[in-house]
């Protein structure tokens, strides 16, 4: 049952960051728009596509990860 226990905990944990992960993409595209309706395209403008680019690739490790244990959790 502690397995079981642990890998639930790891689980939720990954959807807490999961859910942040999403939420900053949201904020970051937010405001990416925002720069680029008002003509603003500098390096902020460019940092800020980057590191969308890398969110989405976290978000994306993340929903592995949780496939992953979500697979560990139907063996047990």
């Amino acid at each position: 049952m502690a397995k079981l226990d642990e890998v639930k905990e790891i689980l939720t944990t990954l959807r807490v960051w999961l859910s942040l992960t999403i939420g900053l993409i949201a904020v970051l595209v937010s405001g990416l728009v925002k720069r680029f309706d008002s003509g603003k395209i500098d390096w902020i403008f460019y940092s800020g596509s980057f590191l969308f680019f890398i969110l989405i690739l976290v978000a994306f490790l993340i929903m592995l990860k949780i496939a992953q244990k979500t697979k560990i959790i139907r063996e047990l």
